[in-house]
């Protein structure tokens, strides 16, 4: 079976065929740096991640470009809101971004360009439009001629008397036409600028995607990725003043991820209910994180909530039960006879499945059904099974690393459980412990009785040995 992927611009599943079977350049919307990144932009940053993993996993050489908006009107707004300069504000939240990123295990794009060092490329674009006659100049500002592009909307699906509802322009009697958007925006007092052609000013939001993406990944790419939300305007005015000034597609195939909610409403700043990435990873293992945004459908909303975090919270705890076990087993040999065939055919499903559900777009919910299916077949074997079948429990333990890795949801050199919140549960634990000996101690076996059956409720069970009483987290 090949490999598919939802194309947004068709709406429909297609064979995924990159330009150079050998090659394959994503490029991904990045933050606009005003603030720092919350849980919603997390999950566009995380999808991309995986799909770039998927494709290594697959054989695939990979050129994966997200940019940085460093210069817009909210960073500008901000920043004269807390009184420092954009550039500052910029480069503080961009720095920010790349930290929470790494904390999230999100591998390094393999260029990260900024719109600020990108300006002569943008100048050269919107010329290049303007000698088409797709331009024009007013006042300092450029603004792209909308009825130019006779395909305009095609990405969104969008009626023309639709679009400009929804393009949230600003009102300029002064364009040709209400729907055209600026490409150059003249200067004003107090804000950054560049010169140009046509006076000093600074690039509109749009033109900067399309000429990072061209300068680092030519003029046609095979994947372009970003949030649902930047599908109109962003994406629609990106393959407008891409594809008329160079007659090309600009990207092979579309793809968007949908909302995180919370509370049944689209997280997001303006909504003012977001919650930040790195207020959620001081409260939650990287691992647990990462579970929870690829536990649905990159297309799929998704809700933001403590109930889901502490469901991915307990899976990972099996998942690393399972792995810790089979760590016993696992050794550099070849697959030979063994009892163990079930179990066998057990791995090789998971595998199986496991790839069926990643190449039919990127269906992460999907794949992590298949690890979790074979987590639970080695759980039920290791306890029947002979030394004869340490290879294929091997076999086992090689198939959910490597599948786990590409979903970034195992590390083989950490485990879940590290940190300050492991200390302070252990600590508590022993705490309980301490309590329970002393109701030992007193003959209160009610106490004793009820701390031992409470803590096991929570996975932990305890054995009381002539040495003293132990715990361990069980799956």
């Amino acid at each position: 079976m090949s490999m598919k992927i939802y194309n947004s611009l068709r709406r429909q599943l297609e064979d995924f065929v990159p330009l150079n079977p050998e090659q394959v350049s994503i490029y991904s919307c990045g933050p606009t740096v005003y603030d720092y990144i919350h849980m919603g932009n997390a999950r566009t940053a995380l999808v991309t991640d995986i799909i770039r993993r998927y494709l290594v996993y697959k054989g695939y050489n990979v050129k994966l470009v997200q940019n940085l908006t460093d210069i817009d009107d909210k960073i500008i707004n901000r920043a004269a809101e807390l009184g420092v300069s954009a550039k500052q504000l910029a480069h503080q939240n961009g720095e920010a971004f790349f930290e929470d990123s790494q904390r999230l295990g999100i591998q390094p794009a393999d260029v990260h360009p900024k719109a600020t060092e990108h300006i002569p490329e943008m100048i050269d674009l919107i010329q290049i439009l303007l000698d088409k006659g797709a331009a024009y100049v007013i006042d300092g500002s450029v603004y792209y001629r909308v009825n130019q592009f006779a395909e305009y909307g095609k990405l969104s699906n969008r009626k023309p008397e639709d679009l400009l509802a929804g393009a949230r322009v600003e009102i300029d009697e002064r364009k040709e036409d209400p729907r055209d958007f600026d490409m150059w925006k003249a200067v004003k007092p107090g804000e950054p600028s560049w010169e140009s052609p046509w006076g000093r000013g600074r690039p509109g939001w749009h033109i900067e995607c399309s000429a990072m993406a061209m300068k680092h990944l030519g003029e046609t790419i095979d994947i372009h990725a970003g949030g649902e939300d930047l599908q109109f305007p962003h994406h629609e005015n990106e393959i407008a003043q891409s594809e008329l000034a160079t007659g090309t597609p600009f990207a092979r195939y579309w793809m968007h991820v949908a909302f995180l909610k919370i509370d049944g409403k689209r997280m997001g700043k303006s909504e003012h209910n977001f919650i930040l990435l790195r207020d959620a990873l001081d409260n939650y293992p990287t691992e647990v994180i990462r579970h929870f945004l690829i536990s649905a459908h990159y297309r799929h909303p998704l809700d933001y909530n403590r109930e889901s975090l502490t469901k991915s919270e307990g899976a990972l705890r099996r998942l690393n039960n399972c792995l810790d076990a089979l760590k016993n087993y696992y050794e550099d040999i070849e697959p030979s006879e063994t009892t163990a065939v079930p179990l066998q055919h057990a791995v090789q499903e998971m595998k199986s499945q496991f790839t069926l559900a990643m190449d039919t777009d990127f269906n992460t919910a999907q794949a992590l059904g298949a690890i979790f299916t074979l987590v639970g077949e080695v759980n039920k074997s290791l306890s029947t099974l002979d030394e004869a079948a340490a290879p294929v429990l091997a076999q086992a333990y090689q198939a959910l690393t490597e599948t786990c890795q590409v979903l970034g949801i195992y590390n083989t050199d950490t485990q879940i459980d590290d940190g300050d919140n492991v200390q302070q549960r252990d600590q508590m634990i022993n705490l309980l412990l301490e309590i329970r000996q002393d109701a030992r101690n007193r003959k209160d076996w009610e106490t004793s009785d009820k701390i031992r059956d409470r803590l096991k409720e929570l996975n932990i069970e305890i054995k009381d040995t002539r040495e003293g009483t132990t715990w361990k987290i069980i799956s």
